[in-house]
């Protein structure tokens, strides 16, 4: 089992930046895959990054891209989302997730970290 805590969220004019992080606790943080998520109110859950256990594969939503980067300490128990170019669209509750090796499926999850980006 793994617990999740997201950090680095507030508020930001569009074009600005933000870099979140997520701090796992727990089982060993390299057996896990890692996502961030977001959600804005009234709107289903969408997918934002992925990042392997290893850092050596990501990816992205089509929306981000280009944009947001995923990246990971392993030392640490870390996970980043630097986010730059920011734009109202992406103000939504900002969600950190875990995925074991070789299960399908994202089992843990954050409560999340709030962006709201003013234009």
């Amino acid at each position: 089992q793994v617990q999740l805590e997201e950090s680095g969220g507030g508020s930001v004019q569009a074009g600005g930046s933000l870099r979140l992080s997520c701090a796992a606790s727990g089982r060993a943080f390299s057996l896990y895959d890692m996502g961030w998520f977001r959600q804005a109110p009234g709107k289903d859950l969408e997918f934002v990054a992925t990042i392997n256990w290893s850092g050596g594969s990501t990816e992205y939503a089509d929306s981000v891209k280009g944009r947001f980067s995923i990246s990971r300490e392993n030392t640490r128990n870390l996970v980043y989302l630097q986010m730059n170019s920011l734009k109202p669209e992406d103000t939504a509750l900002y969600i950190c997730a875990a995925r074991t090796l070789g299960r399908p499926g994202y089992r843990y999850w954050g409560q999340g970290t709030q962006v709201t980006v003013s234009s």
